[in-house]
């Protein structure tokens, strides 16, 4: 299977998981309100909502690109390597 479908399979449900936790935990949390060390974040709302959207998108990237991995089918070399054995 071509290397751009099988990223495309665990990009875009990541994306869109992404969306959702974003929707999720800002209509739950005011970026203003946020903390960092004991110390209050001096970052605009847009750049708090920027970099939360990414790093939730990189953590269901993983999420998603593991389950891609675990549903690859055995190498057909793998399969014939076990059958002579």
């Amino acid at each position: 299977m071509p290397t751009r479908i099988l990223l495309m399979r665990a990009a875009w449900p990541a994306f869109l998981a992404a969306c959702v936790l974003e929707l999720i935990v800002f209509a739950l949390v005011d970026p203003h309100d946020l903390h960092w060390a004991g110390d209050a974040l001096e970052l605009s709302r847009q750049a708090v909502y920027t970099a939360a959207f990414f790093a939730f998108w990189a953590i269901s990237a993983v999420a998603c690109a593991v389950t891609v991995v675990l549903g690859w089918p055995e190498p057909p070399a793998a399969l014939a390597a076990d059958r002579t054995e």
